[in-house]
């Protein structure tokens, strides 16, 4: 890598040459992309993490407001990659709402937005935190976690030197600095055994990799981390890393 951030990729190669990386994950081959999903060509599923659909609105009922398009900006990215790969499975690893509420709150033309995307998927829910049961409302099968093929997908990540697992939870995001320049995104984070994915909600913050909370789960060597650029998907190396 040279250059500052803001060059990390040549001026040769196009927006479109970035937009994805590839992920090997314990022998399986997946391909992340910028817009922090997952996909897996193996099995033609996308995966995604913490959606929190209807934060905003959860957020106003507590007196705090925040712009009210959330859920719908989210379904729009969520679509759009859907259709990206033409996968036929998606699997949501928990807090895909953000209470046991979101449902009673979610406007009709975002329902029938969701309803129309499962209708060509066969759709999981990994039950998180913020939405153990799954509202009424939207269809698709509600797990506790979820094996295929060897890979464990659950919601959030085991403590411990746990293996084939790729989870969420933990909003993760990297703070790089380069040549004077620096620069906070989300993203995914992994030691070749394991795949944290960054949250793919509109409203969802992140919690830097570089703390403690992240240890237990990758210890503190080995970090493979790849940042959602404006433009692209893009791995850093672990040396430009920063803490907040």
């Amino acid at each position: 890598m040279s250059g500052g951030i803001l060059e990390l990729k040549p001026e040769r190669l196009t927006a479109v040459d970035f937009a994805e990386q590839a992920i090997s994950l314990c022998g399986k081959s997946f391909r992340a992309h910028m817009s922090g999903a997952l996909y897996w060509p193996s099995e033609n599923a996308l995966i995604v993490a913490d959606l929190h659909l209807e934060k905003g609105s959860a957020f106003a009922a507590r007196g705090q407001m925040l712009p009210p398009y959330d859920t719908r900006e989210t379904l729009e990215r969520l679509a759009k990659v859907i259709d990206h790969y033409g996968a036929e499975t998606v699997i949501a690893l928990g807090d895909s709402f953000h209470d046991t509420n979101a449902g009673d709150r979610m406007a009709a033309e975002d329902l029938e937005t969701l309803a129309i995307m499962q209708d060509n998927c066969e759709w999981i829910w990994i039950a998180g935190n913020h939405d153990p049961s799954i509202p009424e409302k939207v269809c698709g099968h509600v797990l506790p976690e979820l094996v295929a093929s060897g890979i464990t997908f659950r919601h959030e990540p085991m403590p411990g030197p746990v293996t084939h697992e790729i989870a969420g939870h933990l909003h993760p995001a990297a703070k790089v600095s380069l040549n004077g320049f620096s620069l906070r995104r989300p993203c995914f984070v992994g030691n070749g055994l394991r795949l944290i994915l960054p949250a793919f909600g509109a409203f969802t913050g992140g919690l830097n990799i570089l703390d403690d909370a992240f240890t237990p789960h990758l210890g503190n060597d080995g970090l493979m981390v790849w940042l959602l650029g404006q433009e692209g998907l893009y791995p850093v190396a672990s040396r430009i890393l920063r803490e907040d």
